[in-house]
């Protein structure tokens, strides 16, 4: 018979192994199967990984949410009051008092809308989960105002 190099070299010059053939030796076969059961298991390492971490991310943003709900109400509360001025049973305030009370209040506002900002690039830079177009629209538009203030 001929020897394993002259049928390599008439079957087309093709290796013989366990690249697509069926002819590899066991040792060539168990760690192909090795290799592969190996990768399947950091895919679906990774793939756990990933869920984690959105669901993570889910977590805080619906938490995000709830507390951006909360400071709008306050939000229009505080101006309500302040356009409807004290009520019956408060006496009429200083205005200069006032002002400079609305003043605070505006400046600890500005700072937590500036801190929610931040907090969203970086989930942004994470990859954390896209906002609808029109959520993703109004935030685009609130990191663009936030920063062409000085």
């Amino acid at each position: 018979g001929r020897g394993g190099a002259a049928e390599a070299a008439e079957a087309g010059g093709r290796q013989q192994g366990w690249r697509g053939e069926s002819r590899g030796s066991p040792q060539q076969l168990a760690e192909r199967y090795a290799d592969l059961a190996a990768s399947h298991s950091e895919a679906l390492r990774q793939r756990e990984e990933r869920e984690w971490h959105n669901a993570r991310l889910r977590q805080e943003n619906a938490r995000l949410r709830l507390e951006n709900r909360r400071l709008r109400r306050e939000n229009r509360c505080l101006f309500r009051q302040a356009l409807l001025g004290p009520g019956p049973d408060k006496p009429p305030a200083d205005p200069g008092e006032e002002a400079e009370a609305l003043r605070a209040q505006l400046g600890r506002l500005q700072e937590k809308h500036r801190r929610a900002l931040r907090h969203l690039r970086r989930c942004r830079a994470a990859g954390g989960p896209q906002a609808s177009g029109a959520e993703d629209g109004e935030l685009d538009e609130l990191l663009l105002e936030e920063d062409e203030q000085p």
